[in-house]
């Protein structure tokens, strides 16, 4: 069950939010565990038994190393609670992807290959096990003490908004809200999750949808012979598709978490304004940019390290971690490392370097990469991938396809909602729609035109057939 699905948003979630609010305030959070565990269990009823064991062990080991005394011991339970989530992350997400791996390497020696019957992936596994790894960690460094009742804990990991797609919520950043929402659970902030939520659909249904339809045509696997300028309209395409689709995403769970009294961290911060990679990767998927900072990168030595190339090492480590976290094919990989050696490159100039370059080159430069790099991560398939991008520097062939006028308004809007606050006014608008209090006036305003907008969306969903989210296989 996705968000932008009419089962959730006609059914499960009117449900949902209404059983939440007859129910007692000190009994809320059963609801919203039982209610979290009948989504995942909609999605994906063979791992939900999975999810809730391995959870099971994951409380047992870490308050027995919350209470040990010993260093080395706390060290121990530590690791083995880490190893524990990678495990399961490796064997569902990277099992068929090694063996095949190994295959190809065995078979310069012998016909006989190694076989594994297929692997299902589970929904947002991904998501779960770096959630697990900060509540293991968060606990060691002293941050917070862990969760009395399984069930809090449980909730924390399971909590149905952030589930499937993120953000990645650290312990720390939700620790509190968790034991208690008092002030939270208002009028006012169901309203703004709804706002919020009514969003994020209309970017995913309205945009992200209609440009996905001409993205998978251009770059699918059928794709042959594309003319050059084609060939950029179905990168672009899937540059925008890919904003508007996961952001809407993390819009919508913002706001349903506001719905029900939890704040949840930003995950986007208009990252195609960025006038660097680097500067693009503090605004792009923000959540797991912190999570590498804080559970890879600094532990790593981050860039404390008299010598630089070990600071280099350090960035190369954590964009590869961050490929290969995004699924198990090289291209990931390449995607990762290809925006590690932006990340370095930038790294090693010096900063008056970037200082005398006008900001519209900076902006230019910035988008034009990052849309290259969208190509490994769309194909994923090395071979096809350099294909298309032959495709996309032959400009032998200059003629454009067709077109619908649907397409580019959506183009259109894309373009315009990803740079609106370089857009004079565009700042101040964003502000307003985003606030997080407002006047009567401002929630007749919101509520007319975000009903306007729930009701396009739905409709928009109702008619089409293509709705895809492409974060929820991660």
């Amino acid at each position: 069950m996705v968000f932008s699905s009419i089962t959730f948003i006609l059914y499960f979630l009117p449900a949902f939010l209404v059983l939440y609010y007859v129910t007692p305030s000190k009994y809320r959070n059963i609801t919203l565990l039982l209610g979290s565990i009948f989504f995942y269990a909609w999605g994906a009823p063979k791992f939900i038994f999975v999810i809730i064991g391995t959870t099971i062990i994951d409380y047992v080991v870490i308050n027995i190393m919350h209470l040990e005394k010993r260093g080395n011991v706390q060290k121990g339970l530590l690791a083995l609670s880490v190893s524990i989530n990678l495990a399961l992350l490796f064997y569902f997400k990277y099992a068929n992807f090694f063996v095949d791996n190994l295959n190809v390497f065995l078979g310069t020696f012998s016909e006989n290959q190694m076989r594994l019957g297929t692997v299902l992936l589970p929904i947002g596994i991904s998501f779960y096990t770096f959630e697990s790894i900060t509540y293991s960690v968060d606990i060691y460094r002293g941050i917070h003490k862990p969760l009395k009742r399984f069930t809090d804990y449980l909730l924390y990991i399971l909590l149905f908004p952030k589930l499937i797609a993120g953000p990645i919520v650290r312990y720390q950043e939700i620790a509190g809200q968790i034991k208690d929402r008092v002030g939270k659970e208002t009028i006012d902030n169901v309203l703004i999750g709804l706002y919020r939520f009514s969003i994020g659909l209309g970017k995913k249904a309205l945009i992200a949808n209609e440009l996905g339809l001409r993205a998978d045509r251009l770059m699918g696997a059928d794709a042959l012979n594309l003319s050059s300028p084609d060939a950029w309209v179905g990168a672009l395409a899937y540059t925008f598709q890919i904003y508007f689709d996961f952001s809407g995403y993390s819009d919508m769970a913002i706001g349903i978490c506001k719905m029900v009294g939890f704040d949840i961290p930003e995950n986007f911060e208009s990252p195609y304004t960025s006038k660097s990679i680097t500067e693009f990767w503090r605004r792009w998927h923000i959540s797991l940019g912190a999570w590498m900072k804080n559970y890879l990168y600094i532990p790593l030595g981050g860039n404390k390290n008299p010598n630089k190339w070990l600071n280099y090492r350090n960035l190369w480590v954590v964009f590869f971690i961050s490929g290969l976290w995004h699924g198990a094919s090289w291209t990931f990989v390449i995607w990762g490392l290809y925006h590690g050696f932006f990340i370095v490159l930038e790294r090693s100039l010096k900063s008056s370097f970037f200082i005398k370059i006008p900001s519209i080159i900076k902006l230019l430069y910035t988008f034009f990469f990052v849309t290259l790099g969208w190509v490994f991560f769309r194909i994923e398939n090395i071979e096809k991938a350099k294909s298309y991008f032959s495709y996309m520097f032959d400009f032998s062939n200059l003629s454009l396809g067709d077109y619908d006028t649907s397409f580019w308004v959506c183009f259109g809007f894309a373009v315009v909602f990803s740079l609106m606050v370089n857009i004079p006014g565009g700042r101040l608008l964003k502000e307003y729609i985003y606030r997080s209090e407002h006047t009567l006036k401002s929630h007749l305003v919101m509520t007319m035109l975000c009903g306007i907008l729930l009701v396009l969306s739905v409709l928009s969903i109702s008619a089409n057939g293509f709705n895809p989210f492409i974060y929820f296989r991660f």
